[in-house]
C-alpha cells in the first residue's frame, strides 16, 4: 500500500515524499519582479516538501497581473531564482517553477506603457479585482488577442520554460488555471472567438495544447506538468458549459505527451470541494483514468483525507496550500500528527519577513 511519506519518481524527478507545495502568491518580489534574499529564505524553509511549486510567474511583461511577482521573462530573474533553487536543491529538496500569463486578470498600471491586458476575448472579467500599488482595484478591460499574435504566446511560453532551466529548477509547471489566460482559451463562458483558436473544444484547446507541445520539446515532457481548474468560477469567470466534456478532451490530449505529472484542483480554487450549483456532478476519477502520469490532487486536502487518497490510489501526490504557509516544517508535522500553526491572512500579500519567514517549527516551539 502506498504512504504519503513514501519516495516516489513523477517523470524525471525523484521525490523524497508525496506531500506537495502548492504554488501560492506572496507578492513580495523586489523591483524588477526579482525574487531577493527573503523569498529565497522562504523556499529553503520549506525544502523538506517532496516537491515545491513555486508561486505563478509571469512569462513576459504583459503576463504579469498583480504587484511585485517575480517573473521568468529577464537575466536578472533568472540570476534571482537561481539562488532560490540553490538553496533548495542543498536543503535536499526539489522545485518546478509555475509558468503564468494572467489574460484579463490583470491592470493597466501593471503592464508596460499602460497597455490594456490581452485575453481570448474583449470583454472584461466583471467583478474581478487585482493587487496594484493602490491595493485591490478592478481589472482592466482586455483587448482581444488576434490569431497571429498567439505564436508568440506559445514562443514565450518555451523561452520561459528555457529560462526555468538555466535558472537551475527540477521542471516546470504550466498554469492553466484558475481562470487566466490558457483558461480563458478553453471555457465558452469567456472564449467567444470564431475561426482556429474559438468555437468548439478542439478549437479552444488548441492554445493550451500549443503550449504544452513547445514546453515538452523544449525542456522534455519528464519534466513538465500542468496545473487544471475544471469547476474553478473566480476571477469574474462561469463555468464552461459542459467542464466535462472540455476537460476530458484536455486530458485525453495530453496523455500522449508522457507528462511528469497533472495537477488538479478538486471543486473551487480555496472554496467548496464540491460546489453546490453544478448541474451534474462533476467525476474526477474518468478525468484520471485518461491519464496514465503521476496525478497530483489540490484542494482542503486534511491529514487524513491526504493519506486516504494515497493509500486508495486515487493520487500520487497531494498539494498543500495555506498549510505550508504557516508551517514550514509541514512534512514532519503531519508524519507526527502535530498541530499545525494557522496562517496570518492579514500577511499573506505583500510585505516582508512577517508571515512569510517568520514562522516556526516543531523544533523552534520546543527551544522557545
Amino acid at each position: 500500500m502506498k504512504s504519503l511519506f513514501d519516495a516516489v519518481r513523477i517523470g524525471d524527478i525523484d521525490l523524497s515524499n508525496r506531500i506537495v507545495m502548492a504554488p501560492l502568491t506572496r507578492n513580495r518580489a523586489l523591483p524588477g519582479n526579482l525574487p531577493g534574499p527573503l523569498t529565497v529564505e522562504y523556499y529553503r524553509q520549506r525544502a523538506s516538501a517532496g516537491l515545491i511549486i513555486t508561486e505563478a510567474s509571469p512569462i513576459n511583461p504583459m503576463a504579469h497581473g498583480y504587484l511585485d511577482t517575480p517573473g521568468i521573462h529577464s537575466a536578472e530573474q533568472v540570476a534571482g531564482w537561481r539562488k532560490v533553487t540553490d538553496a533548495v536543491h542543498a536543503a535536499g529538496g526539489r522545485i518546478v517553477i509555475q509558468l503564468w500569463h494572467v489574460g484579463r486578470i490583470s491592470h493597466t498600471s501593471l503592464l508596460p506603457d499602460g497597455a490594456a491586458p490581452v485575453s481570448s476575448t474583449d470583454r472584461p472579467a466583471t467583478g474581478a479585482k487585482t493587487f496594484t500599488r493602490d491595493g485591490f482595484v478592478p481589472v482592466s478591460t482586455p483587448r482581444a488577442l488576434r490569431d497571429d499574435e498567439l505564436p508568440g504566446i506559445v514562443a514565450d511560453y518555451r523561452r520561459a520554460a528555457r529560462l526555468a532551466m538555466e535558472a537551475g529548477f527540477d521542471g516546470v509547471e504550466v498554469h492553466a488555471a484558475n481562470n487566466y489566460l490558457l483558461e480563458q482559451f478553453l471555457r465558452d463562458s469567456v472564449n467567444d472567438r470564431s475561426g482556429p483558436y474559438g468555437g468548439g473544444i478542439e478549437s479552444r484547446a488548441r492554445l493550451l495544447l500549443e503550449v504544452m507541445d513547445a514546453v515538452c520539446d523544449e525542456i522534455g515532457a519528464g519534466r513538465t506538468g500542468i496545473r487544471l481548474s475544471p469547476l474553478t468560477s473566480g476571477n469574474g469567470t462561469s463555468r464552461d458549459s459542459d467542464p466535462q466534456a472540455l476537460y476530458n478532451h484536455v486530458v485525453e490530449r495530453l496523455a500522449p505527451l508522457g507528462l511528469a505529472y497533472i495537477h488538479v484542483i478538486e471543486g473551487e480554487t480555496g472554496g467548496k470541494r464540491e460546489p453546490a450549483d453544478l448541474a451534474r456532478p462533476f467525476d474526477f476519477n474518468a478525468l484520471r483514468s485518461r491519464f496514465a502520469g503521476a496525478w497530483m490532487v489540490n484542494n482542503g486536502y486534511t491529514r487524513e483525507l491526504a493519506l486516504q487518497a494515497v493509500a486508495e490510489g486515487k493520487a500520487d501526490l497531494v498539494a498543500f496550500g495555506k498549510a505550508f504557509i504557516s508551517n514550514p516544517d509541514l512534512v514532519r508535522r503531519l508524519l507526527e500528527n502535530a498541530p499545525l500553526t494557522p496562517p496570518r491572512t492579514d500577511r499573506f500579500y505583500g510585505g516582508g519577513a512577517e508571515g512569510y519567514t517568520d514562522y516556526p517549527t516543531l523544533d523552534s516551539e520546543t527551544v522557545a
